[in-house]
């Protein structure tokens, strides 16, 4: 009741702010409710509001934090994949330079066996050739002796005993190597 004569007082001198379409009595009581709700809202509901608005900023917080783990582990892992597949190739390259090794010391060894099959087959051959020849002289030997002995007879019409012809085309064939051993 006091405060109704002292607004319309009030509403009376401010009559440039009613000109601008504002109730000067309407705003203060407006403004009056305002301040009450604040007041009040203040005592029973901003601690709750902050409350809540500081657990969800500690969520957001933790969140951010455990993204930021995850994030350190994942790059963790990738460079221990990284070394992982790293140290796979140089032992894939290791492996492979020991096949190149071994497999080069085998064709080594193989050729290396072939050589020396070679040469004893060379060899055996030479043995071979040289025996044929051997027996290939012997014969000539043999047939040039029987020939000699028949040419002898024949010149001579006697019968010479073996071993007389034997004597006479060995010291004939020796007379022979001689002469073609100096030419």
């Amino acid at each position: 009741m006091l405060a109704a004569p002292l607004l319309t007082e009030i509403t009376e001198e401010a009559s440039g702010i009613g000109a601008l379409g504002i109730d000067l009595q309407s705003f203060l009581v407006y403004l009056l409710n305002f301040a009450v709700l604040a007041v009040i809202l203040y005592f029973f509901a901003y601690k709750r509001i902050l409350g809540i608005l500081d657990a969800r900023s500690a969520k957001i917080k933790d969140a951010l934090e455990e993204a930021d783990r995850v994030r350190l582990n994942a790059q963790e892992q990738q460079a221990q994949m990284q070394r992982t597949l790293d140290e796979g190739r140089q032992e894939g390259q290791k492996v492979l330079q020991e096949a190149r090794d071994a497999a080069e010391r085998y064709r080594e060894q193989q050729q290396a066996q072939a050589r020396t099959e070679a040469e004893e087959l060379l060899q055996r051959a030479r043995i071979e050739i040289q025996s044929e020849r051997d027996a290939a002289v012997e014969l000539v030997r043999a047939q040039f002796a029987g020939l000699a002995i028949t040419a002898a007879e024949r010149i001579i019409r006697r019968s010479l005993d073996e071993n007389s012809h034997r004597e006479l085309i060995d010291a004939v064939l020796a007379e022979g190597e001689i002469m073609q051993n100096q030419g």
